[in-house]
């Protein structure tokens, strides 16, 4: 995706500006999640999807209640000390791939 480095990027550079102030900044980078439109656009194609879950090596796309789980938890006070972080939402696939 090319839109993922300009977001990190644009996370890194309000960071310290914004920390002083109480406003926290983090960046979540999702991997494949199955949505109602990523499975309506596989239900014709098995192997693609079997193809993409290969790749992951937890085995399985993500749901979007795992993704928005993370959210709510970097939302929540328990997440208050957490700043400037990237949150990789990919079942491992971008580890695996380096």
């Amino acid at each position: 995706n090319a839109l993922r480095p300009g977001v990190i990027g644009l996370m890194r550079s309000i960071t310290p500006e914004l920390g002083p102030t109480g406003v926290r900044v983090n960046a979540i980078c999702p991997g494949y999640i199955y949505t109602s439109r990523v499975e309506e656009l596989m239900s014709n194609n098995e192997s693609a999807k079997d193809a993409i879950e290969s790749r992951i090596p937890l085995g399985r796309m993500g749901t979007p209640s795992e993704f928005g789980a993370t959210c709510a938890f970097l939302l929540s006070p328990v997440a208050s000390y957490i700043h400037g972080a990237l949150l990789l939402i990919d079942g491992g696939l971008y580890q695996g791939m380096m």
